[in-house]
């Protein structure tokens, strides 16, 4: 039973939330702003698209996956607070160190230590963030949380590009990096520990197994439950077409579109993310009332914006490159509404997914279960998505030429086609799963 006195929801937990949400802001910076930096990174230290895949994707995404779910388990256990403020000052460190590497083989390495620290970020967070506002707010401010994705590609890619266009790519890095450092303190002094499970009913509270069975055999439970593994398994999809989607694109559009660095950065980063801003909170607020008319809607939202947002990536990556609107100084091309129209309903499906997770186990496992989804959204989507698309983009240069990786990039988004076939399966055994947790 449940002892503990029911909290509330106070200023502090308001300052709460934003700060760790700035940290995954900044986290998403530090990982994503590789994107914008691909072709001066390649052109100075002559490297292949294989190579680039290789540093802005398995490179991190290895160390990231690898280390993700055992971070979880100490957070299960410890202070998550201090855990994710440590965590933020060490790949905010590594970050400054990827802008002062002078050989690839360094820019490798610090790229390795950035997953590292990032490891102990994101789920130790969702799991605070579950436990700092009652069950029916859930999806609404974990949406809240996750803007952190679409706001780091805004700030990332456009500021980005325009101060590698200006300094240099090594200054990006550092300009990025330093401020986290300063994050990590703020976030130590004054996000305090919330009670895990306070505003769950005691059933939900805590799980009588996952403190003391070792992390194997928790993961094995976690993955027998049907509905918590096909969303893992639709989630790693998504996030294999997602990140070669974010890490490719301005590339895609220098080479396509014939853009500058610095307008593709903001070109995209503007169209993308303000598109997943207002697809993520929208979502994210619907679901809250849906669900109450019926469970499924968590997954079934997901799967509604993955179907829709097939067509839009196909429509932006095949549409002429000739046409343009003028804004100022600036072209536009009108492939760009169809980027904003992705960015809008692509978005749906991580901050629900992630919802979904913290609904299905209890509050003791939350760090575990979220690191657990991660670890496929990391391994398929950061580990794979970039590489295989560099890898797809080589193989069909001799016969598409510099059009290699706008065909490289239709093949991997294909992949959103399972992924909502696996949400879709998802839904009944979803249903089936809250039924027993709160029986």
């Amino acid at each position: 039973m449940n002892l503990h006195p029911v909290p509330s929801v106070t200023w502090r937990t308001h300052l709460s939330l934003a700060l760790l949400a700035l940290v995954y802001i900044f986290s998403v910076i530090d990982r994503q702003v590789i994107a914008i930096l691909i072709q001066p990174i390649k052109t100075e230290f002559g490297a292949t698209d294989t190579q680039m895949g290789l540093l802005s994707g398995l490179a991190f995404g290895l160390f990231y996956a690898a280390l993700g779910v055992p971070v979880g388990k100490l957070a299960d256990r410890y202070n998550r607070s201090m855990i994710v403020a440590v965590c933020c000052s060490l790949w905010s460190v590594a970050t400054v160190a990827c802008g002062l590497s002078s050989h690839f083989w360094q820019l490798l390495l610090a790229r390795m230590s950035v997953a590292i620290g990032e490891a102990g970020g994101m789920a130790p967070s969702i799991s605070v963030v579950s436990d700092l506002y009652p069950a029916r707010q859930r999806s609404t401010v974990i949406s809240l949380f996750m803007t952190g994705p679409h706001l780091a590609v805004v700030i990332g890619l456009a500021l980005g590009g325009w101060i590698a266009q200006q300094y240099g790519w090594r200054a990006t890095f550092i300009f990025f990096g330093a401020p986290g450092v300063v994050l990590g303190l703020l976030v130590w002094l004054l996000v305090k520990e919330p009670l895990r499970g306070g505003f769950d009913a005691p059933v939900a509270a805590a799980s009588p197994s996952a403190p003391t069975e070792s992390l194997w055999r928790q993961v094995c439970r976690l993955l027998a439950i049907t509905a918590f593994r096909r969303l893992a398994l639709a989630c790693g999809l998504a996030g294999l077409a997602g990140y070669a989607y974010g890490v490719w694109t301005p590339s895609f559009l220098v080479r396509t579109h014939s853009l500058s660095l610095a307008h593709a950065g903001l070109m995209f980063g503007v169209a993308s993310g303000f598109g997943a801003l207002a697809g993520g909170l929208s979502s994210g607020w619907l679901c809250d009332r849906l669900i109450l008319r019926d469970v499924r809607w968590q997954l079934g939202l997901p799967l509604i914006g993955v179907l829709v947002s097939i067509p839009c990536a196909m429509a932006f990556l095949l549409w002429p490159a000739s046409g343009f609107w003028h804004m100022g100084p600036l072209q536009v091309p009108h492939a760009m509404a169809f980027a904003s129209a992705f960015g809008f309903f692509a978005s749906w499906w991580p901050s629900l997914s992630y919802s979904a997770i913290s609904h299905m186990v209890s509050a003791s496992e939350r760090s575990v279960a979220a690191a657990l989804l991660n670890f496929f959204v990391t391994l398929f989507g950061i580990g794979i998505g970039p590489l295989l698309t560099g890898v797809l983009s080589d193989l069909l240069t001799p016969m598409f030429g510099v059009q290699a990786l706008r065909w490289s990039l239709v093949c991997v988004m294909m992949l959103m086609i399972p992924t909502a076939i696996f949400l879709g399966m998802a839904l009944k055994p979803y249903r089936a799963q809250l039924a027993r947790m709160s029986a």
